[in-house]
């Protein structure tokens, strides 16, 4: 294990000093989770080769039979689909991490540090921001290998980033509280992908929604990650079919009302678990 400097610097005493020494302990903290992916390089699996095999797949096998309604490239319509199920998967990592420091020891190690209680958690949501982020920007090179483009400006395609970062945010939020209420590591494929697997897949991710029954269309379309996926199509100027629904007409407003939600809701609910697993 890498050594920390985590001593109590002289005179943080007040609280914007305070503030001070705990975001240098939670940039520490994530520079050490960071490093260990250079031993352990396998850690970048699941954000990495996983997107590249849908993209791949879906853009190379359905591709060829599936028309998007009103035209265009399926290539261009799947992509945003994929980076937004690419957000929602990121959770995965963020729990298995979480679960593994709590249950092989590295939290009570640092707590008998004097280290900013806070800085465990925000140094490993750092982390897993950071190989999210690897991730997303291994996808949207495929995508442009496979012939995905951004057809608007600079500020829109900022605009589509943003939502993605957003979502991103509040999927590592729940990844780090399932971390923190899951027995083992190994629990945590059990309890998210049957939730997280159909939720990206009951939505416009790969196909449009008009093919659905009227009640499950409705679903999709109020499914957070369909405002997601059809909002990053808007901003990057991609194929979009399907938006006669009050929530897909909105897309943009609505992905970040959800996005902004899920992240007081599952942020809120990971700080009150990390006080009490902190204080135990």
């Amino acid at each position: 294990m890498s050594t920390l400097d985590l001593t109590l610097p002289a005179g943080a005493t007040n609280p914007l000093a305070r503030l001070g020494w705990a975001v240098r302990d939670s940039v520490t903290v994530a520079g050490r989770s960071l490093r260990q992916i250079r031993r352990v390089p396998e850690r970048l699996s699941d954000v990495t080769i996983q997107p590249v095999m849908f993209v791949l797949l879906f853009a190379e096998v359905f591709g060829t039979a599936i028309t998007v309604p009103g035209g265009g490239s399926y290539h261009e319509y799947l992509l945003p689909g994929i980076i937004a199920q690419t957000t929602v998967f990121g959770c995965f990592g963020a729990s298995v991490s979480m679960a593994t420091d709590l249950h092989e020891g590295f939290v009570d190690r640092l707590r008998s540090l004097p280290i900013a209680r806070s800085s465990i958690i925000t140094g490993r949501l750092l982390a897993e921001l950071a190989t999210a982020s690897f991730g997303l920007a291994v996808t949207l090179v495929v995508g442009v290998i496979v012939s995905w483009r951004v057809h608007r400006g600079v500020g829109h395609t900022l605009l589509g980033l943003l939502v993605l970062a957003v979502f991103l945010i509040a999927m590592t939020w729940l990844g780090l509280l399932i971390g923190m209420l899951v027995r083992s590591p190994d629990a945590v494929p059990g309890i998210l992908f049957p939730v997280l697997f159909p939720v990206t897949f009951l939505a416009n991710t790969f196909v449009p929604l008009k093919g659905l029954p009227g009640w499950l269309r409705a679903v999709a379309e109020w499914n957070p990650v369909s405002a997601v996926v059809a909002a990053t199509r808007d901003e990057f100027g991609n194929p979009n079919p399907g938006i006669s629904s009050w929530p897909l007409r909105h897309a943009l407003p609505v992905s970040l009302g959800w996005g902004v939600g899920l992240i007081v809701v599952f942020g809120g609910l990971a700080l009150l678990r990390w006080r009490k697993v902190s204080a135990g």
